[in-house]
C-alpha cells in the first residue's frame, strides 16, 4: 500500500468508531465498513493497517459479534481506547425543539437517552446506526424528524444540534480495541500492561475453578472474564479474559502455565493499558506516579 496508512471502523462517517479512530490515529485515513465482518476482512486481506473496534460499553455491555470474530481471526490486539459517548439531538436547518415529533437512531442510543426523549415528548424510531440516521434525516429534509448521533455526524451532514448531551447517564463509555495483523506485544516495564486471551476449559469437573486458580495464587488481577457458547453448542464454552500484567513477568507466567494444564488458551494481545483505567480507580487503589518511557 502507498500513501496514508488506513484504519477501518464499522459504521458510516460520523459514527463513534470514526471519532475514536480520528482521536487515536489522526494521521491515518479512516475507512468506514458496513459490518464488523468487513472490518476484519479488510485487515486480514491487507487492505488496511489497523482496525478500531468497539468491544464493550459501560451501559449496553459487550459487543457480542467481536467475541466470536476475534478468536477465529488471525488479528491481534495492540492497544485499547476508551471513548465517553455524548449523544446530540440534531435536525435539519430551521427545525425547532417544539416542532419535532420523532427521533431516529440506533436502538442502544435511543435506550441510553430514553428519559430525556420522553421528557421532550418525542417518538423513537429505530435506525441502523447513529451516523446513518443522521444522514437519513438530512436527506429527508423534514423539520419534524430528528436524529441522535455524534457532533461529528452533525458537521458531516450539515445538521443543527437542537439539544446537546441528551444521554441519561454521563458515565456512558465505550471501550475500543485496536487490531493489527502484526503481533506487536508491548515491552515489559513501560507502564501498566493488559494481557487479553481466550480459553476453552476441558470437559472435566471443576475445570474452570482449577484453570483460574493460578491467577489467584499468583496475585494476578483479572479485570474481565466473559463466557459465550462456541458454534451454538451448550456443552462448549469459551472464555475471554483481561488481566493486569505482562506474560514475561513471573506471576502471570506461572498463572498461564497452570492454565495450560486445564484449558487450551491463546493470547490475543499484550498492550499498554489506557490511562483512562487509572482515572476510574479509587484514590487509594491508584498506582504511585512514575515517569514512563515510551516503547
Amino acid at each position: 500500500m502507498t500513501g496514508r496508512k488506513k484504519i477501518v471502523f464499522q459504521g458510516e462517517p460520523g459514527a463513534n468508531s470514526h471519532i475514536a479512530a480520528r482521536e487515536v490515529y489522526p494521521d491515518f485515513e479512516a475507512i468506514p465498513c458496513a459490518t464488523f465482518e468487513d472490518c476484519f476482512a479488510e485487515l486480514e486481506h491487507g487492505d488496511a493497517d489497523l482496525g478500531m473496534i468497539p468491544i464493550e460499553n459501560s451501559i449496553a455491555g459487550r459487543v457480542a459479534d467481536i467475541h466470536h470474530l476475534l478468536p477465529k481471526s488471525s488479528l491481534h490486539i495492540i492497544g485499547e481506547f476508551f471513548l465517553p459517548i455524548r449523544h446530540q439531538l440534531m435536525a435539519v436547518k430551521g427545525a425547532t425543539l417544539d416542532g419535532l415529533k420523532t427521533v431516529q437512531s440506533h436502538p442502544q442510543a435511543l435506550g441510553q437517552c430514553r428519559e430525556n426523549l420522553r421528557a421532550l415528548g418525542l417518538r423513537p424510531v429505530v435506525g441502523a446506526d447513529t451516523a446513518g440516521s443522521a444522514r437519513e434525516i438530512a436527506q429527508a429534509g423534514d423539520p419534524t424528524r430528528a436524529a441522535i448521533a455524534s457532533r461529528l455526524a452533525a458537521e458531516i451532514y450539515d445538521l443543527d444540534i437542537l439539544k446537546q448531551d441528551v444521554e441519561d447517564q454521563d458515565h456512558n463509555t465505550t471501550r475500543f480495541v485496536i487490531l493489527s495483523r502484526e503481533e506487536l506485544h508491548a515491552a515489559p516495564g513501560v507502564g501498566p500492561i493488559m494481557t487479553t486471551f481466550v480459553f476453552k476449559v476441558r470437559n472435566v469437573p471443576a475445570a474452570l475453578y482449577k484453570a483460574l486458580g493460578g491467577f489467584a495464587t499468583n496475585g494476578i488481577n483479572m479485570t474481565k472474564l466473559e463466557s459465550y457458547m462456541v458454534d451454538g453448542h451448550f456443552t462448549a464454552t469459551q472464555f475471554l479474559a483481561d488481566v493486569d500484567g505482562h506474560p514475561s513477568e513471573r506471576g502471570l507466567a506461572n498463572a498461564l502455565e497452570e492454565l495450560a494444564f486445564f484449558a487450551d488458551y491463546r493470547l490475543l494481545g499484550v498492550y499498554r493499558a489506557s490511562p483512562w483505567r487509572e482515572t476510574q480507580r479509587e484514590p487509594d487503589q491508584r498506582a504511585p506516579r512514575r515517569q514512563i518511557r515510551g516503547m
